[in-house]
C-alpha cells in the first residue's frame, strides 16, 4: 500500500512526498482510515512505528478542506515533554507545507517571552496547538483559550503523561473541551489505568495493537554483567576511538547519575553531552540539535527527557541502569535501529539488577546474549 492509496487530501500527500516518506507504516494504514472516517481511537504502538504521522496526517487533512474559525482551536494534542512537544510542531511544519495551518507548541520553561508568545497565540486562535498539561492548564485558568469549539484531542503517549503524574491535569483540560469532539488516544503500553481513562473520555473507539511487547528484529541486543564500579570503565571502552560508533545514547535512571556519567566520559576526551531538567529549554533544544548533526558522540539522558527524542541513525543505544518497567526496556532500545537501519543495544547488569532482566526476558520471551569482559 503506498500513501496515495489512504484517501489523504493531495496538498498532504504533497508534503508527504517532499519530506522523503516512502509507504505507510503498519499504524498509518490502520489508523489513516478511522480517523478519516471520524470514529475515536485508542491505539497502542511503540516508539519508532510512525504513530506522529498517523494521527496528523489525516488531521491536516480535515484542517484543510474546514479551515479553523479566526480565534478558535481546532485539534489539541497533549504530549508529555517539552521535547515531544516542539518534535511534533516541526513534522506539523513538514506535513501542512503545501497548506494554509497554524500550529504552536505550549510548554513550561523559565523564559516569560515564551509564555507571552504562548499567550498571543492562544488569544488569537490556532489550527493545531501541542501541549503539555501542565503549561496549558495554566494558559486555561488565565480565561483566554477558546476550546468550545475544538474538534480533534490527541493524547500521545498517554502512558507516560499518566507515569508522570499529569491525571488530575488531564481530566481538568478535558473538562473544558467540547463533548462532541474526535479524541484519538496513542500509548505505547496499556495497563489498567489506561483503559480506564480511555473509558471516559472515548466514544465506542476502534482498538489497534501493534507489537508493542517486541523491540524490532534489527535490533543486536546484548548484556554485560558488571559491578557498579565497573560501569563507566565499560562504557568508555565501548565508545572511546571507535570512529564507527558516531552516535550513542545512554539512559540512566537519576538526573545526578545522568551529570556524572557526562563529567566522567569528558574528563576521558569522549566528546559527551547530558540532556536534563536542570538545563534551560534553550539549552536542551541546543543540545538535541548538536546530537542530530553528530557534533558530539554520547548523549546521556533520563527516561522521561528522552522519550521526546526523535533522532535517526543512533548506532548504539547503552542502558547504563537496568530498567525498572521491561516496556520501559523496549522504549529505549528503541531509540536505534529506526527507519529501517540496523542497531545495537547493550544493557548494563548489576547483582541487585538481576531479577529486573529475569522480568525483561521473561517479557520478551527470550534470553538476552551475555557478553563476557575483563
Amino acid at each position: 500500500m503506498n500513501f496515495s492509496e489512504l484517501n489523504l487530501n493531495p496538498h498532504i500527500l504533497e508534503g508527504i512526498s517532499t519530506m522523503g516518506y516512502g509507504n505507510p507504516t503498519p499504524i498509518q494504514e490502520q489508523a489513516i482510515p478511522v480517523i478519516l472516517q471520524g470514529r475515536d481511537l485508542i491505539a497502542c504502538a511503540q516508539t519508532g512505528t510512525g504513530k506522529t504521522a498517523a494521527f496528523l496526517l489525516p488531521i491536516l487533512g480535515k484542517i484543510a478542506e474546514k479551515p479553523t474559525t479566526e480565534g478558535y482551536i481546532n485539534t489539541l494534542i497533549i504530549v508529555p515533554t517539552r521535547e515531544l512537544a516542539l518534535q511534533i510542531d516541526q513534522q506539523v511544519e513538514g506535513f501542512a507545507y503545501f497548506i494554509s495551518t497554524s500550529s504552536i507548541a505550549v510548554y513550561g520553561g523559565n523564559d516569560g517571552n515564551s509564555w507571552d508568545r504562548q499567550r498571543m497565540a492562544l488569544e488569537q486562535g490556532a489550527d493545531i496547538i501541542v501541549a503539555t498539561p501542565g503549561r496549558l492548564l495554566q494558559h486555561i485558568q488565565m480565561g483566554y483559550v477558546k476550546l468550545d469549539r475544538l474538534e480533534h484531542l490527541i493524547l500521545d503517549e498517554a502512558d507516560r503523561m499518566l507515569d508522570m503524574g499529569f491525571f488530575d491535569d488531564i481530566t481538568a483540560i478535558i473538562s473544558q473541551l467540547p463533548t462532541r469532539r474526535q479524541t484519538l488516544m496513542f500509548s505505547a503500553t496499556m495497563p489498567p489505568k489506561i483503559r480506564q481513562l480511555a473509558k471516559t473520555i472515548l466514544d465506542n473507539p476502534v482498538e489497534i495493537s501493534l507489537s508493542v511487547s517486541k523491540p524490532v528484529e534489527s535490533i543486536l541486543q546484548a548484556v554485560y554483567m558488571v559491578e557498579d564500579s565497573e560501569k563507566i570503565g565499560l562504557l568508555q571502552s565501548l565508545v572511546a576511538g571507535k570512529e564507527y560508533v558516531q552516535s550513542v545514547l545512554v539512559f540512566a535512571s537519576k538526573k545526578m547519575e545522568v551529570k556524572d556519567i557526562e563529567r566522567k566520559l569528558v574528563r576521558e576526551s569522549i566528546m559527551a553531552r547530558a540532556i536534563h531538567s536542570d538545563l534551560e529549554q534553550s539549552q536542551r533544544e541546543q543540545v538535541l540539535r548538536d546530537f542530530r548533526n553528530r557534533k558530539f558522540q554520547v548523549l546521556v539522558a533520563t527516561d522521561i527527557v528522552a522519550r521526546g527524542i526523535d533522532i535517526e541513525d543512533i548506532d548504539l543505544v547503552v542502558n547504563y541502569n537496568v530498567p525498572a518497567d521491561p516496556e520501559d526496556y523496549v522504549h529505549r532500545i528503541g531509540r536505534t535501529a529506526r527507519a529501517q537501519s540496523d542497531g545495537v543495544a547493550i544493557t548494563f547488569v548489576n547483582k541487585k539488577e538481576r531479577p529486573q532482566l529475569a522480568r525483561i526476558e521473561k517479557f520478551l520471551g527470550e534470553t538476552i546474549f551475555r557478553v563476557s569482559h575483563s
